[in-house]
């Protein structure tokens, strides 16, 4: 396969039988594993876009012409050709192609001949491309030069054309000297047709030929050429403005001059696309596409090399963190720094990280948290805007300063408590900046973006923080609207008589309900705070209004998403108050789910307890032959037999209860009985036993019962492990 890509120009026939133009790229035969294929692959060479993506398929027929062209038909009217720049490419894709098919390379039809229309269709094309020309650049042909241009747009192939002739030769930098000739002679006509002529190139919308046109030395004649529009009575003087008037403010001097040269060509380049050419139509959407391409990758370029330089960073932030600056000046680095970040939205992830991750270390965290709580609504504003580009980007990151913050703040003066304050203190009649950094906050409290690691739980860890250090600053307006100067219990299900605040407070039960977090309904069970919805709902009597559908959708969604520990407390304690209710389904079905996990566990338990029985007897059986084995081993010494029992465990199980009970009068070994069929038991004294434990040949059974017993008891006697609840 060709490891080599060539340059190619490719053609699609279209329904009308025309070849169409869709583009010139690079093109390479590869095998595309995943489909066990061979595929010819033309990406662009502009934008690295995939321009022809096409299977060399055994049965499709190909045809080699003119030593630089390939042909192909894939189906009915769906014609291809591959036109190279030179005929080495050709033939090395040929041989790929014919190696495919099985063909000798020498041939030049590998299957079936395409029909003669087409190929006199294409050859048209392409002698059409070859004797396409521009007139020469001169005074007297401007309108002539515009009609062509104008024209192109109509034949992608003819708008190739004049690309290429556009970018080998200085055309358009002859065209340029004319427009001072112009400007000189006071040739308005002739303006006019150059402001129509540089537009039209810029709709050719082609990287190389914008290179040309906003280089140092052509932009501004670009400008002046676009500042007479035919449709206006006197041309606007935008040269003056972007000369005199948008002048470049340099808050720390920039040492590197190509990074000034870029920043000014990006400013001049988004004004003309902005304001001097006039907004494009549905049809006209993709003219300017490679255009917003441009200055996206000079936006690239300029945060790249800003990046880089440290020093340059380190210095804005340090004038930034200096508290004894101006306002003025504090302002000029702060809208910089915003559009350093808004820049910096075009960087990939990884140059993203880096970036965000210096700025963290130079301090710009605490510079945000200082001019955050000025009272200059610009600063205010700027350093708002910035703190959103890096909660947008990193909440862990704002989450790590703000807990590391408030280890080292001995006053409380914590940032995310300064955001609460602003959400609460907004002047804004529409709330415009606290609706704002709600927003923020609710980002930096949603769970669904914290991480969650082997040795670190940023979920519990922040929200612990929050509910500790920023909850009561939080919540501070709710308790005062709700306090005992308004009315002590406004607030609480079932005391407001007329319902006004009755609902609000019955949706917010039915929205942490909503959450199914245990801690939640542990604390809900522990407070009994079912109890005033139960007796709101029973005040309400038999009125079908809100207040009863509400209540009854609450006790619904808890059968529905059958949440056990709601549905048993509710079954368990107000089940008699709702054993009347008829209806709705609701409660009897609440005592149905309640019923059915009873079952449930009673069943686990009987499981439990047959596997724990059957394993014990198991034991108790290894046991006994294990021993029968050692004792007929221990004959030779004189030691008696052990001779089995037809009763064996319950004997065992007999003498060790008379053992317990009769250990503490006995301290010297009981009688040994050797006798046929019987047991020799023997205590030992040895250190453990002076210790007042003891040991018992053959009694691990019985140890292990004792020890599930002891176990047991312990529990019983431990007292239950507390629950984690909320308090306010």
């Amino acid at each position: 396969m060709a490891d080599k890509r060539y340059r190619v120009k490719v053609y699609s026939l279209n329904e009308d039988q025309q070849w169409d133009d869709l583009g010139t790229g690079y093109v390479s035969s590869t095998y595309v594993k995943r489909l066990q294929s061979v595929f010819l692959l033309v990406r662009s060479d502009s934008q690295a876009s995939l321009i022809l993506e096409s299977e060399i398929n055994s049965k499709t027929p190909y045809q080699k012409q003119q030593e630089t062209l390939i042909v192909w038909s894939e189906a009915a009217n769906h014609g291809r050709a591959l036109s190279f720049q030179d005929t080495e490419g050709c033939r090395k894709i040929w041989e790929d192609i014919c190696w495919v098919q099985g063909k000798d390379p020498s041939v030049k039809i590998t299957q079936d001949l395409l029909e003669e229309s087409e190929d006199e269709q294409l050859e048209e094309v392409l002698e059409t491309n070859n004797v396409f020309d521009l007139p020469n650049c001169e005074l007297n042909k401007l309108e002539e030069i515009s009609d062509v241009i104008s024209s192109v747009f109509a034949s992608p192939a003819h708008k190739e054309r004049l690309a290429l002739i556009l970018e080998n030769e200085d055309y358009i930098k002859n065209l340029l000297q004319l427009f001072h000739t112009c400007e000189d002679l006071g040739d308005t006509a002739g303006l006019h047709h150059l402001h129509e002529i540089i537009k039209g190139i810029l709709f050719l919308n082609k990287t190389a030929l914008f290179e040309i046109m906003f280089s140092a030395e052509c932009i501004m004649d670009v400008v002046g050429c676009l500042e007479y529009d035919p449709a206006l009575a006197q041309p606007k003087r935008h040269r003056e403005f972007l000369t005199q008037n948008a002048r470049f403010k340099e808050v720390i001097p920039i040492a590197d001059c190509e990074l000034r040269q870029k920043i000014h060509q990006t400013y001049r380049v988004q004004y003309i696309r902005d304001i001097l050419l006039p907004a494009p139509s549905i049809y006209e959407e993709n003219f300017l596409s490679t255009l917003t391409t441009f200055i996206f990758l000079n936006k690239v370029e300029i945060v790249s090399m800003l990046k880089d330089d440290n020093n340059f960073l380190s210095q804005v932030v340090a004038q930034l963190r200096d508290e004894t600056i101006n306002d003025d000046r504090r302002r000029e680095l702060l809208l910089f720094f915003k559009e350093f970040c808004a820049f910096s939205q075009t960087l990939q992830p990884p140059s993203k990280d880096a970036l965000f991750k210096t700025l963290t270390e130079l301090g710009i965290l605490p510079v945000l948290k200082i001019a955050m709580s000025m009272e200059d609504l610009q600063i205010k504003s700027a350093a708002t805007d910035i703190f959103t580009y890096l909660v947008e980007y990193s909440p862990s990151m704002i989450r790590e300063f703000i807990m590391e913050e408030a280890q080292q703040s001995e006053d409380g003066n914590l940032f995310i408590n300064l955001v609460i304050e602003q959400i609460i203190c907004d002047t804004d009649p529409e709330l415009g900046g606290a609706v704002h950094l709600m927003g923020l906050l609710r980002t930096l409290l949603d769970p669904e973006n914290m991480l969650a690691t082997p040795n670190k739980c940023e979920r519990s860890e922040f929200l612990n923080f929050f509910y500790k250090h920023c909850i009561h600053n939080f919540i501070a307006p709710l308790f005062a609207t709700t306090s005992e100067d308004t009315c002590e219990g406004d607030n609480v299900v079932g005391s407001d008589k007329n319902n006004t605040n009755c609902l609000s407070a019955l949706r917010f039960m039915r929205r942490m309900i909503g959450l199914k977090d245990e801690l939640y309904n542990c604390y809900i069970i522990k407070g009994n705070l079912f109890e005033p919805v139960v007796n709101a709902f029973l005040d309400n009597g038999t009125r079908y209004n809100m207040l009863n559908s509400a209540v009854i959708e609450l006790f619904e969604y808890i059968r529905v998403e059958n949440i056990k520990s709601l549905v048993a407390h509710i079954v368990e304690k107000f089940y008699k108050t709702f054993e009347s209710i008829e209806y709705v389904q609701t409660f009897k079905g609440l005592k149905i789910k309640y019923e059915q996990e009873k079952d449930r566990q009673n069943q686990i338990r009987r499981n439990l307890h047959s596997i724990l029985c059957s394993k014990i007897l198991r034991k108790s059986t290894r046991v006994v032959e294990k021993e029968e084995k050692c004792f007929e081993g221990n004959s030779e010494e004189g030691e008696a037999i052990m001779q089995p029992l037809e009763n064996d465990f319950q004997d065992r199980y007999k003498f060790m209860e008379t053992k317990e009970t009769k250990e503490n009068e006995d301290k010297v070994d009981p009688p040994k009985r050797a006798s046929p069929g019987g047991y020799k038991f023997a205590s030992s004294h040895s250190a453990p036993a002076a210790n007042g434990t003891h040991s018992l040949h053959g009694s691990s059974t019985i140890d292990l019962m004792n020890r599930l017993n002891d176990e047991k008891d312990k529990e019983d006697e431990t007292p239950s492990r507390k629950r984690p609840h909320l308090s306010f």
